[in-house]
Parts: C-alpha cells; structure tokens; sequence
C-alpha cells in the first residue's frame, strides 16, 4: 500500500517546486554581458518583434559603439530581414546611417556566424556587441566565441515578448520559444 505513496510524493513536490527549477532552466539559457565600448554591434537575425535592433540602436546611442550591423539571412517576402528591421528602426527615431545590412544566407546560429565573422574582420571589428534575445544569448555565445576568432565578443540580451527566464513556462509562446531554444542548445554539439 506504500509503493503508491512515493510518486505521489515526489510528483507533489515537483509541483511545489516548480518555479524554482523551471527558472532555473530558463536562466540557463540566458547568459549576457554588460555592454561595453566596442568597435560595432551586431543584431543576430530571428526577431519579428523588432526588439532586438531597437536594443542595438540604444546601445549606439548611447556611445558604445559607432555602427550597428544587422544580419539579415532570409528574406521575408522578397525583403531583406535586415532592411525591415532598420526601417523599423528608423521609425522608432533612430537614424538609418547607423544601420547597416548583412545580407548573408544561413539557416542557423552557426551558419549567420561564419558568414558574417570574415566580412566583420575584413572591417578591422576587433569588438563586437553581438544583440540577441535573452534566450538565445547562451548558445549564440558560444558559437559566436569559437566561431569569430581574433573578435572579442560581449553578448548583449534584448527583451523578448514571449520569453522571460521567470516565468517562460506561463504561456504557450514562452513554453515553444524555451524548448526550440533547448533542443538546439542539446543538438547543436551534435552538429544537428
């Protein structure tokens, strides 16, 4: 009659306990520097909500850096992903000068860097602000650092509409954008 007991136990406890491990699987994920002068910001693509280059052009505007490079893999209907975001930009008031499109094919993190990692030393970047959203700073961290040789790399998070380490498990997008985020942080070592 005991043997039941036990899972029931230890079901209630991971109930009870929930918040605490499931925070601490989403801060897992986010590991960011504090900003620091750089030679150029990079805003990592993958961001419809348009956050993460509005954080590039406060940074910028803020003097960390001169120039703000936004990668720009996919198109979106025909249009550069890196040109929406800096029209984007553009009409929260930041100046499009500033802003400058990396049209480079990829389909993943690592893909986006090694593109992008030669046309930035071809451009004497020896420091880079790399902008992305605060749970992808973890992984493309890692990547960016192996990946960008010769670039001192800070990874700088942009708030996300779905994700927040705290609370991500609380609503449908958090719960996707944590697991899509988990899975490649297993596979990717896995060259998958």
């Amino acid at each position: 009659m005991r043997r039941w007991l036990v899972p029931v136990v230890a079901v209630a406890v991971l109930w009870l306990t929930a918040p605490m491990w499931l925070g601490a699987l989403g801060s897992f994920l986010v590991v960011a520097d504090a900003p620091e002068k750089a030679d150029a910001i990079l805003v990592l693509a993958g961001d419809m909500d348009g956050l993460r280059v509005l954080k590039a052009g406060e940074l910028a505007r803020q003097g960390f850096a001169p120039k703000v490079y936004v990668s720009g893999p996919r198109p979106v209907y025909g249009i550069s992903e890196a040109e929406l975001a800096i029209n984007d930009a553009a009409r929260h008031g930041y100046d499009k000068a500033l802003f400058e499109a990396l049209d480079v094919p990829a389909d993943s993190t690592e893909e986006e860097a090694k593109g992008i990692a030669p046309v930035l030393r071809e451009r004497g970047v020896k420091t880079l602000l790399v902008v992305t959203s605060d749970y992808h700073t973890g992984r493309a961290g890692r990547i960016w650092r192996r990946v960008a040789t010769g670039i001192r790399i800070k990874m700088v998070a942009a708030p996300d509409t779905f994700f927040s380490a705290g609370g991500w498990w609380k609503t449908r997008s958090g719960r996707k954008t944590a697991f899509y985020e988990w899975v490649k942080t297993l596979t990717g070592p896995l060259g998958a």
